[in-house]
């Protein structure tokens, strides 16, 4: 696609194969997971136009999967409109003002829909995590791959045990949303609260869940949303440690905020000379 040697390694996605590595959408949206200015920077750069160039540039260096939501599809929409050819991978979860999602998502031909994590989450801390399969059946009705995100190793190691037909796990790296009582346990304090809290032990905790299953898995937030990116080696650290860890049908999914750099083609470089066991 596009630039000369702008190839990537691809894994295997149902009927597809797709680049291992897949553009995010949390800088497109505005939600940088670090502060409100951070957010307000964000919202102010991706016009609908940028966000076109951005999605384009993100095809031109050879990834072939965008990952977002059903609020996004009139980008998507137009992106395809305009000659855009990434796939589109969404989240979803039932939500009774939008009965049309599903609807919605298969007719812009969207390929696959992921349970939405936060929802996910809440299910499984309260006992209610069954009520995540009814809703993976009508994405399967629709049409398109059925998997569940999540934030928690123990939601894969679950529904493994259980023995659910999925086909994919979207796994954010950092269990980033645990309560205040839960990070006493941890850490004995509980952290000032300015915004989530990333522990560096965890993504081995979610690595070693997403190499136990042979279904495919996205890695997610790998960057421990931007926190990770104030240095190069930072950033060079991350992409081996989770190409590394993960299995060879596993890929990992990356927002691209690309005001000041080039990030499509830095993040590109680095997969392709961490990940080409797939």
């Amino acid at each position: 696609m596009g630039e000369q040697g702008a190839i990537l390694p691809t894994i295997p996605f149902g009927t597809h194969r797709i680049s291992r590595l897949i553009c995010g959408s949390n800088p497109l949206n505005g939600g940088s997971h670090l502060s409100v200015f951070v957010n307000r920077q964000m919202r102010r750069y991706f016009t609908d136009d940028q966000v076109m160039r951005t999605l384009r540039r993100c095809e031109e260096m050879g990834i072939s999967a965008w990952q977002s939501g059903s609020g996004n599809l009139p980008w998507y929409r137009r992106y395809v409109a305009e000659g855009g050819r990434l796939l589109f991978i969404s989240l979803g979860a039932d939500n009774p003002a939008y009965p049309t999602e599903l609807t919605d998502l298969a007719e812009a031909c969207c390929i696959a829909v992921a349970h939405h994590g936060e929802v996910t989450d809440v299910l499984f801390k309260e006992g209610r995590i069954d009520d995540v399969r009814p809703y993976l059946d009508r994405i399967r009705e629709a049409g398109m791959m059925a998997g569940i995100s999540t934030h928690i190793p123990a939601v894969v190691e679950c529904v493994e045990e259980k023995g659910w037909d999925v086909d994919f796990y979207m796994c954010c790296v950092y269990e980033r949303h645990r309560t205040e009582q839960e990070l006493v346990a941890l850490l004995g304090q509980a952290p000032i609260p300015v915004g989530e809290v990333y522990l560096p032990g965890d993504p081995p905790r979610m690595y070693a869940a997403m190499r136990a299953t042979s279904r495919p898995c996205l890695a997610f937030k790998i960057l421990a949303a931007g926190r990770l990116s104030d240095r190069p080696e930072w950033v060079e650290q991350a992409f081996r440690q989770t190409l590394e860890s993960i299995k060879p049908i596993d890929g990992v999914i990356v927002g691209m905020y690309d005001e000041y750099s080039d990030q499509p083609a830095e993040n590109a470089e680095l997969v392709r000379r961490f990940g080409n066991a797939g």
